[in-house]
């Protein structure tokens, strides 16, 4: 399927969400702006920026996190990525990236998103761009044990009252998904 179904999943779903934080709020006006100018948005070729899909992945209780220690970045984050030429929606995209990321099957996504977040970085392209990155709560099932892919350092479950060091950006996301939980 072509990037415009994704890119109209994307319009429609953050169109569709109504965040009740005010600052969530600017981004996703800004986010929907972007995606009017640009319709390459969900490209990662879109070099001014590129919107990816990512996934706080929760066991059955709700009281821990899976998190990837990355390997270019060196920190612990939440499973996710960029958008493929097969993905037809963000909370789809997101699912994959949690799939692919984590080996543990049956994952159940909520499709309304749960944060935005926009950082510059240096991706595939080799030059500085930004991610607006759209992030889902995804459950994983009971006793569901992950298995690290290579495109982590390491993956492992984290209390969301315990997290790592130097996850001051993961704050804001726990933050918005407790509600949920």
């Amino acid at each position: 399927m072509s990037h415009s179904a994704l890119h109209a999943d994307a319009v429609a779903t953050l169109g569709a969400w109504r965040p009740a934080d005010p600052a969530q709020e600017s981004l996703r006006q800004a986010y929907l702006g972007f995606l009017a100018a640009r319709e390459d948005a969900c490209l990662r070729s879109c070099e001014p920026g590129h919107l990816t899909a990512s996934a706080l992945v929760v066991d059955a209780s709700g009281e821990r996190t899976l998190l990837t220690l990355h390997p270019r970045v060196g920190r612990w984050l939440q499973l996710g990525g960029h958008c493929e030429a097969s993905d037809t929606t963000l909370a789809g995209a997101a699912l994959r990236e949690a799939t692919e990321e984590s080996g543990i099957g049956d994952l159940r996504i909520s499709p309304v998103p749960v944060h935005l977040d926009v950082h510059p970085i240096t991706c595939s392209l080799g030059k500085p761009t930004r991610h607006f990155d759209v992030r889902f709560l995804v459950r994983a099932p009971l006793d569901a044990e992950p298995s690290r892919s290579s495109e982590s350092l390491d993956l492992a479950w984290w209390p969301l009252s315990a997290l790592p060091p130097d996850v001051d950006d993961l704050h804001p996301l726990i933050a918005a998904t407790t509600p949920h939980l």
